[in-house]
């Protein structure tokens, strides 16, 4: 997956296994940004880009975004790593 105006610096596939390897059933993009070398911003829209691709999934409660890996992004993330 390529755009232009964004930054190489984290994978598809790093974002992802964070979702993999965090305990939680879901992660928040803050927790994320915390994690990775990106702004709370920047991976707020990494994880719409991988939703939209089907590999997460989302659901606002209580004002804040909760983010879960779907099966085809458990899939996705097998096959490439």
């Amino acid at each position: 997956m390529s755009d232009p105006g964004r930054k190489p610096t984290v994978s598809d596939v790093e974002i992802l296994r964070e979702f993999a390897l965090c305990p939680d059933p879901f992660m928040h993009a803050t927790e994320l940004a915390e994690v990775v070398d990106l702004s709370r911003q920047g991976v707020h829209k990494r994880l719409e880009q991988l939703q939209d691709e089907g590999y997460l999934d989302s659901k606002m409660t209580g004002g804040t975004r909760n983010w879960w890996l779907t099966d085809e992004g458990r899939t996705y993330l097998s096959e490439e790593s």
